[in-house]
C-alpha cells in the first residue's frame, strides 16, 4: 500500500510557494518539504485541515491511495 501526496499539485494549482504555505499556517518549511516528498509516516488531522483550508481543498486532493498490488481490491 502507498500513499501518495499530491501537495505540490495543489500548490501549484492556488501558484503558491511551500514557503508562502508554511507562512499562512505556521507550520515550519521543514515539516511542509517532508511532507510534500513524502518522507513522512503520519500527518496530524490538524496540519491536514490547516492545508486545505488554506488551499481551499479536500484531503483527497492531498492524499491519494495506491495499491501496490493491482488485484487487491477494497470491498
Amino acid at each position: 500500500m502507498t500513499i501518495r501526496i499530491n501537495l505540490d499539485v495543489e500548490l501549484a494549482k492556488n501558484k503558491m510557494s511551500l514557503k508562502q504555505l508554511s507562512g499562512d499556517i505556521s507550520i515550519s518549511m521543514t515539516n511542509l518539504s517532508l511532507l510534500k516528498n513524502g518522507k513522512v509516516k503520519a500527518i496530524r488531522f490538524s496540519t491536514l485541515e490547516a492545508i486545505c483550508q488554506a488551499l481551499n481543498c479536500q484531503p483527497g486532493d492531498i492524499l491519494q491511495y495506491e495499491s501496490t498490488n493491482p488485484n487487491t481490491h477494497l470491498d
